[in-house]
Protein backbone atom coordinates (compact mmCIF):
# COMPACT_ATOMS: atom_id res chain seq x y z
CA UNK A 1 0.00 0.00 0.00
CA UNK A 2 1.16 3.69 -0.51
CA UNK A 3 2.46 5.78 1.96
CA UNK A 4 -0.71 8.62 2.93
CA UNK A 5 1.74 11.20 3.63
CA UNK A 6 -0.22 14.59 5.82
CA UNK A 7 1.46 17.54 4.83
CA UNK A 8 0.21 19.70 8.00
CA UNK A 9 1.73 19.77 11.57
CA UNK A 10 -1.97 21.00 12.54
CA UNK A 11 -2.43 18.33 15.61
CA UNK A 12 -6.29 18.97 15.13
CA UNK A 13 -5.39 17.59 10.84
CA UNK A 14 -4.00 14.73 12.64
CA UNK A 15 -6.62 13.99 15.31
CA UNK A 16 -9.11 13.60 12.25
CA UNK A 17 -7.63 11.76 9.95
CA UNK A 18 -6.45 9.43 13.00
CA UNK A 19 -10.43 9.03 12.77
CA UNK A 20 -9.90 6.93 9.43
CA UNK A 21 -7.68 4.18 10.83
CA UNK A 22 -5.53 4.74 8.12
CA UNK A 23 -1.89 4.50 8.91
CA UNK A 24 -0.15 7.84 8.05
CA UNK A 25 2.83 10.22 8.63
CA UNK A 26 3.41 13.67 9.00
CA UNK A 27 5.22 15.94 7.13
CA UNK A 28 4.81 19.71 7.68
CA UNK A 29 4.73 22.03 4.10
CA UNK A 30 6.57 24.64 4.14
CA UNK A 31 4.32 26.70 1.49
CA UNK A 32 3.99 30.10 2.45
CA UNK A 33 0.26 31.36 2.75
CA UNK A 34 -0.54 34.59 0.93
CA UNK A 35 -4.61 35.70 1.41
CA UNK A 36 -3.44 38.54 -0.75
CA UNK A 37 -3.36 37.22 -3.84
CA UNK A 38 -6.76 38.15 -5.26
CA UNK A 39 -8.82 34.65 -4.90
CA UNK A 40 -11.90 34.80 -3.40
CA UNK A 41 -12.08 32.26 -0.18
CA UNK A 42 -12.95 29.13 -1.66
CA UNK A 43 -10.27 29.32 -4.19
CA UNK A 44 -7.93 30.47 -1.97
CA UNK A 45 -8.32 27.61 0.46
CA UNK A 46 -7.94 25.30 -2.64
CA UNK A 47 -5.18 27.03 -3.77
CA UNK A 48 -2.82 26.85 -0.87
CA UNK A 49 -4.17 23.36 0.16
CA UNK A 50 -2.41 22.52 -3.81
CA UNK A 51 0.30 24.89 -2.84
CA UNK A 52 0.36 22.69 0.16
CA UNK A 53 0.38 19.59 -1.83
CA UNK A 54 2.67 19.91 -4.01
CA UNK A 55 5.60 21.53 -1.61
CA UNK A 56 5.45 17.90 -0.27
CA UNK A 57 5.48 16.05 -3.42
CA UNK A 58 9.16 15.83 -4.61
CA UNK A 59 10.18 13.72 -0.90
CA UNK A 60 8.15 10.98 -1.91
CA UNK A 61 7.97 8.58 -5.13
CA UNK A 62 4.64 6.56 -4.62
CA UNK A 63 2.75 8.47 -1.88
CA UNK A 64 -0.92 9.87 -1.76
CA UNK A 65 -0.44 13.59 0.00
CA UNK A 66 -3.27 14.84 1.92
CA UNK A 67 -3.54 18.63 2.86
CA UNK A 68 -5.53 21.36 3.31
CA UNK A 69 -6.69 25.12 4.52
CA UNK A 70 -8.77 26.87 6.59
CA UNK A 71 -10.14 30.20 6.07
CA UNK A 72 -12.59 31.96 8.18
CA UNK A 73 -14.86 34.82 6.25
CA UNK A 74 -17.35 37.25 7.43
CA UNK A 75 -18.69 39.31 5.04
CA UNK A 76 -15.90 39.96 2.33
CA UNK A 77 -13.00 40.03 5.29
CA UNK A 78 -10.66 37.15 5.34
CA UNK A 79 -9.58 36.27 8.75
CA UNK A 80 -5.99 34.28 8.70
CA UNK A 81 -4.70 33.16 11.74
CA UNK A 82 -3.70 35.79 14.54
CA UNK A 83 -0.08 37.09 14.94
CA UNK A 84 -0.56 38.85 17.96
CA UNK A 85 -3.05 39.06 20.94
CA UNK A 86 -4.04 42.03 19.90
CA UNK A 87 -5.03 40.69 15.98
CA UNK A 88 -6.95 37.63 17.60
CA UNK A 89 -8.78 40.42 19.76
CA UNK A 90 -9.84 42.28 16.40
CA UNK A 91 -11.12 39.45 14.92
CA UNK A 92 -12.91 38.14 17.73
CA UNK A 93 -14.65 41.33 18.37
CA UNK A 94 -15.60 41.56 14.78
CA UNK A 95 -16.77 37.67 15.14
CA UNK A 96 -19.03 38.64 18.26
CA UNK A 97 -22.87 38.00 17.81
CA UNK A 98 -22.53 37.22 14.10
CA UNK A 99 -22.61 34.32 11.77
CA UNK A 100 -19.45 33.40 9.37
CA UNK A 101 -18.50 30.83 7.32
CA UNK A 102 -15.35 28.89 7.62
CA UNK A 103 -13.98 26.92 4.45
CA UNK A 104 -11.51 24.13 4.18
CA UNK A 105 -10.03 23.34 1.19
CA UNK A 106 -8.28 20.12 0.70
CA UNK A 107 -6.22 18.40 -1.72
CA UNK A 108 -5.22 15.00 -2.07
CA UNK A 109 -2.29 14.16 -4.44
CA UNK A 110 -1.07 11.44 -6.07
CA UNK A 111 2.93 11.46 -6.55
CA UNK A 112 3.26 8.40 -8.81
CA UNK A 113 0.33 9.81 -11.23
CA UNK A 114 0.19 12.94 -10.47
CA UNK A 115 -3.37 12.74 -10.42
CA UNK A 116 -4.56 15.74 -8.11
CA UNK A 117 -8.18 16.03 -6.26
CA UNK A 118 -9.16 19.50 -5.09
CA UNK A 119 -12.29 20.49 -3.14
CA UNK A 120 -13.33 23.30 -0.69
CA UNK A 121 -16.30 22.63 2.15
CA UNK A 122 -18.10 25.17 3.93
CA UNK A 123 -19.70 25.49 7.23
CA UNK A 124 -21.31 28.31 9.10
CA UNK A 125 -20.63 28.92 12.12
CA UNK A 126 -22.34 31.13 15.04
CA UNK A 127 -20.99 33.36 17.62
CA UNK A 128 -22.85 34.34 21.04
CA UNK A 129 -22.29 38.20 21.57
CA UNK A 130 -18.87 38.07 23.52
CA UNK A 131 -18.30 40.67 26.60
CA UNK A 132 -14.87 42.02 26.38
CA UNK A 133 -13.93 40.36 29.39
CA UNK A 134 -14.41 37.02 27.54
CA UNK A 135 -12.41 37.85 24.95
CA UNK A 136 -9.52 39.35 27.02
CA UNK A 137 -9.83 35.63 28.86
CA UNK A 138 -10.42 33.38 26.09
CA UNK A 139 -7.03 35.40 24.16
CA UNK A 140 -5.17 34.82 27.49
CA UNK A 141 -5.53 31.21 27.48
CA UNK A 142 -3.59 31.08 24.79
CA UNK A 143 -6.30 28.96 22.47
CA UNK A 144 -6.89 31.57 19.61
CA UNK A 145 -3.00 31.99 18.51
CA UNK A 146 -3.00 29.33 16.24
CA UNK A 147 -6.30 29.26 14.37
CA UNK A 148 -7.94 30.75 11.46
CA UNK A 149 -10.61 33.23 12.58
CA UNK A 150 -8.61 33.04 16.25
CA UNK A 151 -10.67 30.31 18.11
CA UNK A 152 -10.85 26.33 17.82
CA UNK A 153 -14.43 25.17 18.06
CA UNK A 154 -12.98 21.84 19.72
CA UNK A 155 -11.46 23.40 22.78
CA UNK A 156 -12.40 26.46 25.21
CA UNK A 157 -13.50 28.18 22.09
CA UNK A 158 -16.59 25.75 22.09
CA UNK A 159 -18.48 27.92 24.90
CA UNK A 160 -18.55 31.33 22.43
CA UNK A 161 -20.07 29.33 19.28
CA UNK A 162 -23.88 28.90 19.73
CA UNK A 163 -24.48 26.46 16.99
CA UNK A 164 -22.89 25.23 13.15
CA UNK A 165 -24.26 24.26 10.04
CA UNK A 166 -22.65 21.87 8.59
CA UNK A 167 -19.11 19.63 9.07
CA UNK A 168 -18.32 20.27 12.76
CA UNK A 169 -14.97 18.47 11.32
CA UNK A 170 -14.22 20.80 8.56
CA UNK A 171 -14.61 23.59 11.71
CA UNK A 172 -11.52 22.16 13.13
CA UNK A 173 -9.51 21.95 10.12
CA UNK A 174 -10.62 19.03 7.66
CA UNK A 175 -14.31 17.96 6.11
CA UNK A 176 -13.90 14.43 7.85
CA UNK A 177 -16.76 12.98 5.46
CA UNK A 178 -15.54 14.97 2.05
CA UNK A 179 -11.65 13.28 2.52
CA UNK A 180 -13.10 9.85 2.89
CA UNK A 181 -15.16 9.79 0.11
CA UNK A 182 -12.72 11.78 -2.28
CA UNK A 183 -9.84 9.27 -0.61
CA UNK A 184 -11.59 6.56 -2.66
CA UNK A 185 -10.98 7.88 -5.96
CA UNK A 186 -7.33 7.01 -5.26
CA UNK A 187 -8.74 3.65 -4.35
CA UNK A 188 -8.31 4.23 -0.21
CA UNK A 189 -11.32 2.89 1.49
CA UNK A 190 -11.99 3.58 5.08
CA UNK A 191 -14.79 1.02 5.67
Amino acid sequence: MRKIILASASPRRKEILEKTGLRFIVDESEYEENNHIGLGPVKLAISHSRGKAMDIMPGYKNALVISADTIVVSGKKIFGKPRNAAEAAVMLRALSGKAHSVITGFTILDTASKKIFSKAVESKVFFKKLAEKEIMAYIRSGEPMDKAGSYGVQGLGAVIVRRIEGDFFNVMGLPLNELVIALKKFGVKVL
